[in-house]
């Protein structure tokens, strides 16, 4: 099948064979379209029919087929009579957001993503929430030696939290923002992370890169200059748990024009005695247990790609190191509240809590 073949010769992996089963030719008839949509039983009863360039010519629905049999079409008619032409796509010079918000309104389930008028990507919004533009990195390299004896002979990202890897929450949270490449910098029993995401059913490219050595909670982005696609991109530590709405995020930071982005937790500090409020050596007040607010660094940002080329190769760079350089050379740095769930699980109270709130969930 020709047509098929061109259509899809943007899309690779899974994901080619999950939109193959959507695509029809543009010079079938309804019934084959008929027969087409009741094998897509369980799925989105949508086809996108393809002509022999394998460009997109249009969509047609279940709905569009009953509504056309009521009006008495003959069913051996070509398909292109009841055929949409006027569909909802993401095309080149089209906003996605926009496009999402769009389709979600006129409730439209699939949603093609065109380049030259074949398909680049098929987008499943029950599954997805966004498409960001954004390459990801997730830092899996830690020892996790708080946490020791667990980590042992697991590394933290691995260990389960609610049945599941922590590590694989971000994942999935990154996948369903339309995120398609992902790295994963390792260090630590490093293979077993490698192992986890070889046998893992993934809608992403996700591939594991290897530290030489420890690098730092930044320093090993310096290993993925070369592969990074995307002009910006979202760089996590691995074994958080967090609720943090990346959409707003990156919106954030594109309009504030920032060169990074730190995602910021509210913390309170309460006092529980009286403070005192001086002047040389006199008092002149006090305050009864105050509670002093604050925003700590929740270990998410998105920075700019090109900032990557001021991490220097095989160096230890922390990142609130390599952020005070950024404020200190002049270059715009910004923050957003993350307002929801942050759990960083670093000790073991906290791995016990969230385990136990991910198997509440």
């Amino acid at each position: 099948m020709t047509y098929i073949d061109n259509a899809l010769a943007l899309i690779s992996g899974p994901a080619r064979e999950k939109a193959a089963r959507h695509i029809i030719s543009s010079s079938a008839t309804v019934i084959e379209a008929l027969r087409a949509l009741n094998a897509l039983s369980g799925s989105s009863l949508t086809l996108f029919a393809a002509d022999e360039s394998g460009r997109i010519a249009g969509t047609l629905t279940d709905g569009d087929i009953r509504r056309g049999m009521l009006a008495g079409i003959d069913t051996s008619r070509p398909l292109a009579d009841i055929l949409h032409t006027d569909f909802l796509a993401i095309r080149e010079d089209d906003d996605p957001f926009l496009a999402f918000d769009t389709a979600r309104k006129k409730g439209i389930r699939l949603l093609p993503r065109l380049l030259d008028g074949k398909l680049l990507s098929l987008h499943d919004l029950h599954v997805e929430k966004t498409i960001l533009p954004l390459d990801a990195v997730l830092m899996a390299g830690g020892r996790g030696e708080r946490l020791r004896p667990l980590t042992l002979s697991r590394p933290k990202p691995l260990l389960p939290v609610g049945g599941k890897a922590i590590i694989d929450y971000n994942v999935e949270e990154l996948e369903k923002c339309g995120i398609a490449s992902i790295f994963v910098t390792i260090n630590y029993l490093g293979e077993l992370i490698s192992e986890h995401f070889r046998s893992r059913a993934s809608r992403a490219h996700i591939r594991c890169v290897s530290e030489p050595k420890r690098l730092g909670t930044i320093g090993s982005l310096s290993l993925l200059a070369p592969q990074l696609s995307e002009p910006d991109l979202i760089v996590m530590n691995s074994d958080l748990l967090t609720t943090l709405d990346y959409e707003a995020f990156f919106r954030h930071h594109k309009a504030t024009g920032a060169d990074l982005t730190i995602a910021a937790v509210p913390y309170s500090v309460s006092v529980p005695y009286a403070i005192l409020k001086t002047e040389d050596d006199h008092l002149l007040g006090l305050e009864e247990k105050p509670t002093f607010n604050y925003l700590a660094n929740g270990g998410v940002y998105i920075l700019k790609r090109e900032l990557v080329g001021r991490i220097p190769a095989d160096t230890y760079v922390d990142a609130p190191d390599f952020i005070s350089a950024l404020i200190e050379d002049g270059l715009k740095v910004a923050y957003f509240p993350i307002d929801g769930t942050w759990i960083d699980i670093g000790t073991p109270n906290d791995y016990q809590y969230a385990d136990r709130l991910m198997s509440q969930r």
